[in-house]
Order: structure tokens, then sequence, then C-alpha cells
């Protein structure tokens, strides 16, 4: 039996990938120890994504794999998830106690953009982080309902200059609709609707988060551009369907986000197929391949593509989106996928732009 060493035990980890960062544990920088005691090995790995419900099928394939080596006896992988600050917008100083924004955002209403969010933000709850969701939407807020807080909850006032949040599901949520009547329009011009955003997000009392998911109103217009300017977005998520009409609006979205220096982090695709409840017969209403044609061209992940559903719509409706009422369904793994894979983005985003080079310009 040979004696076992580091090196070999990272040669063993660098043949699995870790299939949210796409590499090996030990080139995406996550092993923090390997302790060596005769025929015992334990390894420690750190990831910088939530990954609650993915990170003991992980740590048992790699325990496995090491097991396998010569001269190993009994190994143990221990995984941490530790999410850290990343970098947004330069010169835009980070929110207090929020660690990463998150932007949800779509070309035009009616794609599902509100739903994702929810969803999102409640899956990145179920993997382990904490998490707050704004519901930027002046006009149309809904995340109160998606969350079922009851009409007429307003939010606790703090100090007499901070909001509150309400906490459902396991998640901070604030919306305008905490702070108006549900049935009173928001007849406001823009200015008015981007100071109103601006409240919303720095007077919110939020308690260490390290997910702040932000619910946009569809479009590229004044909200849009104040969010890019004075909050410190970390990722935007983009929401299409297949439809043409759609992809033209999200193509404005993606190209909106990207000249304001927010990394666009990948597209979700909404209604992508429709399943006949009665025969099985599967249909593509909206069209095929949208998402993905639109991800390619922009070279950004297709993060999810989800169908048509009643059972979307209706678990919605009724304030326990699908995460929460079927969690252990198909879609709600869809939506852990997408958790996963957005958190992932964001580490992956920042090891990107701390990899390109310095751009001097000198006189001589």
């Amino acid at each position: 039996m040979s004696a076992v060493n580091r090196a070999a035990v990272e040669a063993v980890l660098r043949q699995y990938t870790d299939p949210y960062l796409n590499q090996d544990p030990v080139s995406a920088g996550c092993v923090r120890a390997i302790d060596i005691q005769g025929d015992r090995v334990t390894v420690r790995l750190e990831l910088g994504y939530a990954a609650g419900l993915f990170k003991s099928g992980w740590a048992q394939m790699l325990q496995m794999a090491v097991e396998g080596l010569d001269g190993v006896a009994s190994a143990k992988v221990e995984i941490d998830c530790v999410i850290a600050a990343h970098k947004a917008q330069a010169q835009i100083p980070g929110l207090a106690n929020v660690k990463n924004v998150v932007a949800v955002a779509s070309g035009k209403g009616g794609v599902g953009k509100s739903t994702t969010a929810a969803n999102l933000a409640l899956a990145l709850a179920r993997e382990g982080a904490r998490v707050g969701i704004l519901d930027a939407d002046i006009y149309g807020p809904s995340q109160g309902i998606m969350f079922g807080i009851a009409e007429g909850t307003r939010p606790k006032i703090k100090e007499q200059k901070w909001f509150v949040p309400i906490e459902s599901h396991g998640v901070e949520v604030m919306s305008m609709a905490f702070l108006t009547d549900d049935n009173t329009p928001m007849v406001w011009r823009g200015p008015m609707v981007s100071g109103a955003l601006l409240q919303l997000v720095t007077q919110t009392d939020w308690g260490n988060l390290d997910y702040l998911v932000i619910d946009m109103p569809p479009g590229t217009g004044d909200i849009q551009l104040t969010l890019a300017q004075k909050v410190p977005v970390a990722g935007a998520v983009i929401v299409t369907t297949p439809q043409d009409l759609a992809l033209l609006d999200a193509r404005k979205g993606v190209e909106m986000f990207r000249k304001v220096n927010i990394p666009v982090l990948g597209v979700v695709e909404n209604m992508a197929v429709h399943i006949c409840s009665n025969c099985g017969h599967a249909e593509h209403l909206f069209g095929e391949g949208g998402g993905e044609k639109l991800a390619s061209q922009y070279g950004v992940e297709l993060l999810a593509s989800l169908p048509l559903s009643m059972l979307i719509r209706e678990q919605a409706d009724g304030g326990k989106p699908t995460v929460i009422a079927e969690p252990d369904s198909q879609i709600a793994m869809v939506y852990q996928e997408l958790a996963r894979h957005v958190g992932a983005r964001i580490v992956l985003q920042e090891a990107v732009s701390q990899a390109m080079p310095n751009i001097t310009v000198s006189d001589d």
C-alpha cells in the first residue's frame, strides 16, 4: 500500500467538474484544506455560491473518488458555502447589509419576469442563502401577492428613517404596494418613480443579505437607468419568451445592461413549451429555441427554460410560488438549478474581471 500525498488527492479532484462553475474544484480555487493522517484523508471545500441542496451529493461523489485512491482507507469531504460581496459598477458604494444585488429584467411585460424573480429568491433561500426581494415595478407591484402578504400590510418604521421589510417564506420583501392602496394607480412622472426606487433600496433595513433580488419593471427607461447609476448591481438576469417580439425587446434589455457595465448573467426562457394536460401533446405556442438563440447571440448562458404551465400561474397568484408550493416538483428543481447558476455566474464574472489586464496610456 503506497502512501497518499496531496498531489494525488488533487489529481483525483481535478477529474470532476463542478456543473455550475464549469471547472474542477482545484482549478476553481475551492479547495481550502487537504488533511492526510496516514490512510485517512479529509478534504475541505468552499463554494462561493448558495448550493445547500447540491453540496451533499457533490461531497459524496468526491469522497468516493478519493476513497478509490490506492492507500486511502477512508475519506471525508466537507463543503461549505461562503458567499462574498462581489464587484459591481465602479464608483458606486455598496448597500448596507447587502452583499450582492441581482436585477431580474425583461424588455416587455407579460413574459413572467415577476414570477421568475419570486421563485429565484425563494430558490436561493432554499439553497441556504439569506435573501431579500425588492419590487421595483413601481407602477404594477405584484410581489406582495406572490408572497402571500395580506392587502393593507404596512412595514414597520425603525428610528423614523428605515422601512423594516416584511418576511415571508424566509425571504425579506419590500414593495411600493406596502406603502400605497392596491386600488390607487401610481400616476407619477419619471423623476418621482426614480426617487421612490432609491428610497426603497437605500432606506430599507435589510438584514445582512447574501442576495437582494430586484424585480425590475419592463422596458429600458428611467428606473433601469437609475438602478444602473445609483445601485451596485452584481449582475442581471433577462427573462423572455420564445416569441420574436419578446426576443426583440429582450435584446434591448441585454444591450442596455451592457452599456451601463452591468454583467448579464444569463437568460431565462418562459413559456417554452405547453404540455396538454389531457393527452400529453407538446406544442411550442410561442415559437421554439428563442431563448437559446438570444443567449448564443450575446455569448451568455441559457440559465433555465420553463414550460407554459397553469400551475406556475395559480401558485404565484395564491401566494405560494412553485418553489414553496411543490418543492420536489420538476419545475421547482428547474428554479433551484437557476438559483445555483445565478450564484455561480456572479462568482465567475468577478474572476473574469480580475483576470482582465489594466490598460494605461502614457505620453511616451
